[in-house]
């Protein structure tokens, strides 16, 4: 099925670096076109599964499985060496593993959505923060997870 764009497109300062956490997803690569229509910007395309391929230049292709901490902070460093630094972080990250009643849910189900949802989320932010402080200007950070990051829609 081909990609719907809506008729209109985020615009940003020029030349802002945004690192997008779950860009391999679907509402991630709706962004990513959306920004590269709109904005002259620097976008950190982050898949953990799969490399995104973008044919521009102003795509940096980031791939990372999150085990830990230093991994999320692995991430935003090594977009923060390649562009010179990071405006906004993106997390559009996040998965729901079991589909039955959650009184069911094997311990260790759990464990692994509440590290993927709300840890990683988490160390992500904060190693976005911290640089985005030592940098001194600021910026945005935008975290939204689960299913909604996957496929979009609401409840």
């Amino acid at each position: 099925m081909a990609e719907v764009l809506p008729d209109w497109s985020p615009s940003v300062i020029e030349d802002s670096k945004i690192l997008i956490i779950g860009a391999s997803g679907g509402l991630g690569t709706a962004l990513v076109n959306m920004l590269l229509q709109g904005s002259e910007c620097c976008i950190g395309a982050h898949g953990s599964s799969k490399t995104c391929e973008y044919d521009d230049v102003r795509v940096t292709p980031l791939k990372k499985s999150f085990y830990s901490e230093n991994d999320c902070v692995d991430v935003v460093d090594e977009f923060v060496e390649i562009v010179g630094g990071i405006d906004a972080l993106v997390c559009l990250n996040g998965a729901i593993h079991f589909s039955g009643h959650w009184m069911n849910i094997p311990a260790a189900m759990w464990e692994r959505d509440i590290d993927l949802n709300l840890n990683q989320t988490f160390y992500l932010a904060r190693a976005a923060m911290k640089e985005m402080k030592r940098e001194g200007k600021g910026g945005r950070i935008i975290l939204n997870g689960t299913e909604s990051a996957l496929h979009g829609g609401s409840a």
